[in-house]
């Protein structure tokens, strides 16, 4: 059986954020079962705690903000793509700030900690959301869907006109292992054409080449060059886990993107919570289905109340 999950001891992470370019520190904590990952904003007059799910989404330009009551916490989705990369159900999240660090530009640092912090199981099963019937946005030549699966799993595509990139595709299982040894350590990355205008609108006032991939017109312009490859769709595909970890319970589907980002991750998760597209189940229930190689039936669990 698989329980649900949480840190055992508390970790910090303190640095700049991409965006605001302001010193932010954050306390990661131990929370218990049920609870889900909850955000705290505590350098506000008084603390404000806000959930780590999609309804509280209120911004997803070029990064995914959440926010109540006025407070905002920008740039979440490499802090919740490690926690659900790295299978924690649970966890206080306090930020002294208004974003969080970006560190390196990827969710290895965060994974590297927490996993020296230990990984707790709690004394509930885990809740899985089944997915039934396919369920898709589309906009113009830009798409990601849910469909079923035995295997939880996400394939990325992504296209851009430098040689660099061009067009990526990859397919990775969503599981620990596959997590940190695929995805965790690939890093955003940006065109040195785009900076100025960025810049301009109050974005990337923390960026830097010792936290991003940087692209001139035809080359890398970091020193110590790619990490993976296909670093690109690597990045692309934490990012979709990232916003994915906000539906707040895992998925048992395949996530399809291509051309998305945060905005249409969003809307997939808001079209999921709304429409008839599947069930909940706890994890005993799905193992045993596993087991048995046959289909999970719908009628012998209660459908989602969301």
């Amino acid at each position: 059986m698989n329980f649900q999950k949480t840190i055992r001891k508390a970790v910090t992470f303190k640095g700049i954020g991409l965006h605001s370019g302001a010193t932010t520190e954050v306390v990661l904590k131990p929370a218990p079962a049920d609870s889900g990952i909850t955000f705290v904003r505590t350098d506000v007059a008084q603390k404000v705690l806000i959930p780590a799910l999609n309804q509280y989404v209120i911004d997803t330009t070029f990064s995914t903000t959440i926010g109540k009551n006025s407070v905002a916490i920008q740039t979440i989705e490499h802090l919740m793509a490690a926690l659900w990369g790295l299978d924690i159900d649970n966890a206080e999240i306090e930020v002294c700030g208004p974003e969080i660090p970006i560190l390196d530009g990827s969710s290895e640092p965060f994974v590297k900690k927490i996993k020296k912090a230990g990984i707790q199981e709690l004394d509930q099963l885990k809740k899985v959301f089944v997915i039934t019937k396919p369920i898709a946005i589309v906009e113009g030549d830009r798409y990601c869907y849910l469909l079923s699966s035995r295997t939880p799993k996400i394939t990325c595509s992504i296209e851009f006109a430098h040689p660099y990139i061009q067009k990526q595709k990859l397919e990775s299982k969503l599981d620990p292992k596959s997590f940190m040894q695929e995805i965790a350590r690939a890093r955003t990355f940006g065109f040195v054409k785009d900076i100025e205008l960025l810049r301009q609108k109050g974005l990337i006032r923390g960026g830097s080449l010792d936290c991003a991939v940087v692209l001139d017109e035809k080359n890398i312009v970091n020193k110590e060059g790619l990490r993976f490859k296909d670093e690109f769709v690597r990045h692309k595909i934490l990012d979709s886990i990232g916003d994915m970890a906000l539906f707040g319970m895992k998925i048992l589907g395949h996530f399809v993107t291509h051309k998305a980002g945060h905005e249409l991750h969003a809307k997939l998760i808001r079209k999921v919570l709304t429409q008839e597209c599947g069930y909940i189940i706890g994890e005993k229930a799905f193992e045993k289905a596993q087991q048995d190689r046959m289909p999970i039936q719908a009628s012998l669990f209660q459908p989602a109340s969301i």
